[in-house]
């Protein structure tokens, strides 16, 4: 069950706010019965009037994308800058679920189920991320042992992450190595590793939970299989803290 004005919103009638003064003018139905009171929960069976226009229902779509370099995570930008979903499929009200930089690479997923979407980002649900990070710089054993157990900085407290090393260049000072982390904090990969010293050169998703997006090339898309998105779920439910 959601919230009345969220489904509303939700089915692209106006926004929340608008949906809640309709709400207390009298001016929506829920199976037949105005109903005036925000807070009010309802179901996706729900037969739901808005100024005597019944809402269509959704079908809840799910979708995996290798998002490219240059691109915001976002439904538009203020600079005109290209967005995911200039490359998503068109006619569907979808969104990113979480936030990838705009110079950053990988596997992003999008929906619009507002409930999925919360399982994926809430850090409650600790489901693991994995990056490959090129970094200038190396980390020292120090570095490793900090971020194995939960990195603290001035101001900030990370979970603990798994680390496994790629590569090392010594001549020109650099790593490649593979992160995992169980959170979604903004910018997260890159301040850790400026909390230790060194600075990002490169940064790619390699996984969001048990989904990767290695048979697609930059911009492409697919649809997640009805057992990929089960599996999200049961990760999601396991990792519940």
């Amino acid at each position: 069950m959601e919230r009345l004005q969220k489904a509303i919103a939700q089915a692209g009638i106006c926004s929340r706010r608008k949906a809640e003064e309709l709400i207390l003018a009298g001016k929506v139905k829920v199976n037949g019965k105005v109903v005036d009171t925000l807070g009010t929960k309802v179901r996706g069976n729900d037969e739901i009037v808005v100024n005597g226009k019944e809402i269509a229902k959704e079908s809840k779509v799910y979708y995996v994308m290798y998002k490219p370099k240059g691109t915001i995570c976002s439904v538009k930008d203020d600079k005109d800058r290209k967005t995911v979903l200039d490359y998503a499929p068109k006619g569907e009200r979808i969104y990113p679920i979480g936030r990838l930089d705009y110079d950053t690479s990988g596997t992003l997923l999008l929906s619009n189920d507002g409930n999925f979407t919360n399982m994926m980002i809430h850090p409650r649900y600790h489901i693991p991320k994995t990056y490959l990070v090129n970094l200038q710089g190396m980390l020292s054993q120090d570095d490793l042992n900090r971020l194995k157990h939960g990195l603290k900085t001035k101001n900030e407290t990370y979970q603990p992450a798994k680390i496994r090393i790629r590569q090392k260049d010594y001549t020109r000072d650099r790593m490649i190595f593979e992160m995992t982390i169980y959170e979604g904090k903004n910018h997260q990969v890159k301040n850790m590793m400026e909390a230790l010293g060194h600075s990002v050169r490169k940064l790619h998703r390699i996984s969001f939970g048990t989904i990767c997006a290695d048979d697609l090339k930059p911009g492409e898309y697919r649809r997640l299989k009805p057992v990929e998105i089960k599996e999200l779920k049961h990760l999601a439910s396991e990792g519940e803290q």
